[in-house]
């Protein structure tokens, strides 16, 4: 069985709407391709040079003239975005390009590498912006989305048209451009309420929110790129937690505590599935360079915590006299996963060894210092 045959009707209707808004797009030139097509290596020997001076990946096509992977990184200023960014720069990748429209990404999250990438403000759903800077890259890591659950449902045409149009869009240029491989972050929510943990990749798509539905039309838009030269890997994070994420159950509980508010609980019996962005980092990472995978991937600790628990570690963690303000559960939040991550293990070489909120308390101490400082705002370039 096609693994979305199972997708409801309405993401389904939805893809194959923005399908054909997409065939009226305007193309890259065969021209355009062809340029990009000549450059890629082909002898022994320009292999063995660009060993020598990239560091190490499996589909070695450096197409830069210094012999340099040139990497776009889409939603590159949000919270995992600019966390992949810094690990690209401190490994040696020279040739980063960031592209974020600023409607949660921060300037200041780049502000460790601001010198060592180029950063151009903008949005996947312009096609004259995406299709300049695929021309100008080999890999793409794809993670611009409207990424906030309740955020999506209060504006579901931002929602749509960024995290369906806009990875349509990165799709078909990628595949237009000659882009070797796209890495697309996807999420748990395609899974809505599963019947049965830990949940398998092959378990029903049955998203509960906008954001799920999104989610699973963006994966369609990889899944119907098979047959061509590009590589897509599609990766479904659980609850990623770590610094410079804000607005989202970790944070939130975190600041309240801190401030000495009471944490407002929804509900509280909901088991989650929390993984540090390092570890997603990680994954990211062996995905990019990695030998290429097929189809779609968990990455998570293979662990469940209730919200009520978090509340609890984090008050405790933080020294705090907050109280837990309970109210009753949001219908449209997911209530119960675990990941499923035998494949991420045996294929990725990706094994969660700790308990899944081992890096609370230097995330907590990490807060402490540094949550809501001055903004430091940084140009890039608009377009």
């Amino acid at each position: 069985m096609e693994p979305y045959s199972a997708v409801s009707r309405q993401a389904r209707a939805c893809v194959r709407k923005w399908g054909k808004l997409l065939q009226s797009r305007k193309k890259l030139s065969t021209g355009q391709r062809a340029r990009r097509s000549a450059t890629e290596l082909t002898t022994t020997s320009d292999r063995d040079a660009a060993k020598t001076n990239q560091l190490a990946c499996p589909w070695r096509l450096v197409r830069d003239r210094n012999n340099r992977i040139r990497i776009l990184v889409t939603g590159g200023a949000g919270f995992i975005g600019s966390h992949l960014v810094q690990r690209l720069v401190s490994e040696g990748y020279p040739a980063v390009t960031v592209l974020d429209n600023l409607s949660r990404g921060r300037t200041s999250s780049l502000a460790g590498v601001w010198e060592s990438i180029r950063f151009v403000e903008g949005d996947i759903r312009r096609d004259e912006t995406v299709a300049r800077l695929m021309e100008q890259a080999d890999l793409v890591f794809h993670l611009a989305a409207q990424s906030n659950v309740i955020r999506a449902l209060q504006d579901v045409d931002y929602s749509t048209s960024t995290n369906i149009v806009g990875t349509a869009a990165v799709v078909q240029a990628a595949r237009a451009s000659g882009v070797r491989r796209l890495v697309f972050t996807s999420s748990r929510e395609v899974y809505g309420d599963p019947t049965n943990l830990p949940v398998g990749e092959t378990a029903p798509l049955c998203p509960k929110n906008a954001y799920g539905m999104s989610k699973v039309a963006g994966e369609m838009c990889c899944f119907m790129s098979r047959g061509h030269a590009l590589e897509t890997v599609i990766l479904r994070l659980a609850n990623v937690y770590g610094p410079r994420d804000f607005d989202r159950v970790v944070p939130r509980f975190i600041e309240s505590a801190l401030a000495g508010r009471p944490l407002t609980v929804y509900g509280g019996q909901q088991i989650l599935d929390f993984v540090h962005v390092d570890h997603v980092v990680d994954v990211l990472m062996k995905a990019g360079f990695g030998e290429h995978v097929d189809g779609p991937m968990n990455i998570g600790s293979g662990q469940g915590v209730t919200i009520a628990e978090l509340a609890e570690r984090i008050l405790e963690i933080s020294n705090s006299d907050s109280s837990i303000c309970w109210k009753p559960s949001r219908d449209v939040e997911v209530s119960r996963f675990v990941a499923e991550t035998a494949k991420a293990k045996k294929l990725l070489g990706f094994e969660h060894r700790h308990e899944s909120l081992y890096r609370l308390p230097e995330l907590v101490s990490w807060y402490a210092r540094e949550a809501r400082p001055e903004q430091k705002v940084m140009t890039g370039v608009a377009v």
